[in-house]
């Protein structure tokens, strides 16, 4: 195991924002979509007020950084990096096996499980002074963290407790501190379920339902697949998505290569109605893959465009 002790002060990461668009390309809302998850594994968006977000200071931002598996350079893989939030100094050892056992979970998910050596996974020490997240166990508890994660999105949505929201400027901070940062990942000191999507999406880091959160937001990061689910909008009347698994095409033609084929998450190859936040007027290719539901499978068309995203990043590995 490598430790690197690194203290960046102006770094930049990138992230990838999948919550649902404002309809007709509207101006900047005072609200952002956020996506929960709930502990049977359906995924909706709620709004919640826009965050008004601090960057921590710069002297501030180091910590650790562990490479828990590291199979090429940096800029030759796709590099996974988890930040920690609620984790003391004495709890390093139990952040690590959280770490460990989200990787593991994710891991051992198709096609992540048969193109694991694609990967280079960092473990970033961020420090808190006391243990734990805000508003755990109840609304109004309050904690002294480094990335300032809560439940009920840190109080700005009081209707979805299991939505666990961090300051994603601070989670970026952090997470650029890895060699490189293709996806960050924040994990709170807690154990009850809760997570959230978007820009740097967050997971319960001992809760173990909650790992699945990681394979869903790497959908949209590496394979740039749309989320399958029908909410909050109601019929789309747009163009044709660019996204490999989601059309406005009621016969699918854009997958019909697979079509009437069986798809590792259960269903079979078709068109069904209801994809990319709206319920009508677009259409997925299987009934309920892990971009629709938690703990479901990639279907043929996900799986391929997985795939093929590794292997133009990293074209001569085998």
């Amino acid at each position: 195991m490598r430790v690197h002790r690194l203290t960046l002060p102006v770094l930049a990461v990138a992230l990838v924002v999948v919550t649902a668009p404002a309809p007709g390309g509207a101006a900047q809302s005072p609200v952002e979509w956020r996506e929960v998850f709930s502990p049977d594994g359906s995924i909706t968006q709620v709004a919640v007020p826009r965050a008004l977000e601090t960057r921590a200071e710069p002297a501030r931002v180091a910590a650790d950084v562990v490479a828990i598996q590291e199979t090429g350079a940096p800029d030759q893989r796709f590099d996974l990096v988890f930040v920690g939030d609620g984790y003391t100094q004495g709890d390093l050892a139990t952040y690590h096996d959280h770490v460990v056992g989200k990787w593991a979970e994710l891991s051992a998910v198709e096609p992540f499980k048969s193109y694991k050596q694609y990967f280079n996974v960092w473990q970033v020490n961020v420090v808190s002074p006391e243990s734990g997240v805000d508003n755990d166990p109840t609304l109004g508890t309050n904690r002294d963290t480094a990335l300032d994660m809560g439940f009920w999105c840190q109080g700005r949505d009081v209707n979805t407790e299991r939505l666990l929201c961090v300051n994603q400027t601070k989670a970026g901070q952090f997470g650029a501190l890895a060699p490189q940062a293709d996806q960050v990942i924040a994990l709170g000191n807690t154990a009850k379920y809760g997570g959230a999507g978007g820009g740097i999406a967050t997971a319960a880091g001992a809760n173990d339902q909650a790992g699945q959160i990681a394979v869903h937001e790497l959908g949209h990061s590496i394979g740039g697949l749309a989320d399958e689910y029908d909410y909050p909008y109601d019929r789309y009347t747009g163009g044709e998505p660019t996204e490999p698994n989601a059309t406005a095409d009621p016969a699918g033609a854009k997958w019909s290569r697979y079509t009437g084929q069986p798809s590792p998450d259960g269903g079979t190859v078709g068109a069904y109605e209801g994809s990319r936040y709206y319920r009508y007027g677009l259409y997925r290719p299987t009934e309920n893959s892990i971009m629709r539901t938690l703990g479901r499978e990639f279907n043929l068309i996900g799986r391929e465009a997985m795939i093929n995203a590794f292997k133009a990043k990293i074209p001569d590995l085998n």
